[in-house]
């Protein structure tokens, strides 16, 4: 009869048995891999030899368009260095199982709901997907005995500052989250630090500032603008709404921030920063839009910038962050490839 995966984990751990040496292994275990930022990774990790595992959720149609290229077979989804597993923060015994079964040498839990203004509607969803889910996959780590043999990477954000106390934000800069997202992942920071202190886990947060690419999803401002634009040059649309224009973000590319958290993970700070320490507005990011259009530069920008719609804005207005971080208390990066004007290019 087979053990339940949680008997099969604590027998793991009271006998000592990993699964077999650890050393030489490269093995990664992403959550959150068919996102912007997971798909990245994988594709990065696996350019580095490493073997890597995908938590997906279960769904009426595939969503893994982002990583189709890295099948062994696209058209056959035939796996090769690149493995799925159906599984979900929600559930732990699944995490249980999965972990134990890849015993991975590295996690990413890039895994969340992570639009903030749906927080708002789905507060409940997104405190246990980006908050216990964490101490899920902690808690699942402990229990599978791999506490000693696995390094955990905790995708945090800069929407941690939310109302920023100050501008630039820097280590001193306190948490004051705006959104029910923000607050979730606050509580997912601090489980981090609790496990590594506690446990000795190697764990750590790594703070991104906003980074954008054309795996964005679509609901997101960024694509919304771009596709947006694609569309009333394509005479498909002629107008859309923006909230607040003036919302000023840290802008990066997620190609390089992934190729942060890898530099990152491997310095041994416990607290790791990326950014690009450029701050700019949402209506800077617009203009970009149009002017890179033949639509921009033939019809009057005034016309498109009346179509912004106020009531868009979130619940709880971010005015916006950027970091500049000194690296005293946390390893930083800083990512300036892209310009706001190549970014939108």
């Amino acid at each position: 009869m087979a053990q339940p995966a949680a008997d099969a984990c604590a027998y793991a751990a009271a006998s000592g048995d990993d699964g077999g040496e650890m050393s030489g292994r490269k093995v990664a275990l992403i959550t959150g891999i068919t996102g912007q930022d997971g798909s990245y990774l994988a594709e990065f990790l696996l350019e580095k030899g490493y073997e890597v595992h995908g938590i997906v959720r279960r769904s009426s149609s595939f969503n893994t368009g982002r990583i189709e290229h890295l099948y062994k077979n696209p058209q056959a989804h035939t796996e090769g260095n690149m493995k799925l597993h159906y599984g979900d923060l929600t559930d732990s015994t699944c995490l249980v199982k999965i972990i134990n079964e890849v015993k991975p040498t590295e996690i990413y839990n890039l895994g969340a709901q992570s639009h903030v203004k749906i927080s708002f509607d789905l507060a409940e969803y997104t405190a246990d997907v980006d908050g216990v889910g964490t101490l899920r996959l902690l808690d699942a780590i402990k229990t599978c005995g791999l506490i000693n043999s696995v390094k955990f990477y905790q995708a945090s954000t800069s929407e941690l500052f939310g109302k920023v106390q100050e501008i630039p934000q820097k280590e001193t800069t306190p948490f004051y989250p705006r959104s029910p997202y923000g607050a979730a992942k606050l509580y997912a920071y601090w489980i981090v630090v609790n496990f590594r202190e506690a446990y000795n886990l190697f764990a750590v947060n790594g703070i991104l500032f906003n980074h954008e690419s054309p795996r964005r999803g679509a609901n997101f401002v960024t694509r919304k603008i771009s596709r947006s634009v694609a569309k009333i040059h394509l005479g498909q649309l002629e107008c859309f709404s923006l909230g607040n224009l003036d919302a000023k973000r840290d802008w990066g590319h997620a190609r390089d921030y992934v190729e942060g958290i890898y530099i990152l993970f491997r310095s041994g700070k416990k607290n790791l920063s990326v950014e690009s320490g450029l701050l700019e507005s949402l209506g800077t990011f617009f203009f970009f839009g149009l002017w890179n259009s033949r639509f921009g530069q033939d019809r009057d920008l005034f016309e498109i910038w009346n179509c912004l719609d106020s009531r868009r804005n979130n619940p709880e207005f971010v005015a916006g962050g950027a970091g500049m971080f000194t690296g005293k208390a946390f390893f930083c990066l800083w990512f300036s490839y892209f310009s706001v004007k190549n970014l939108v290019l």
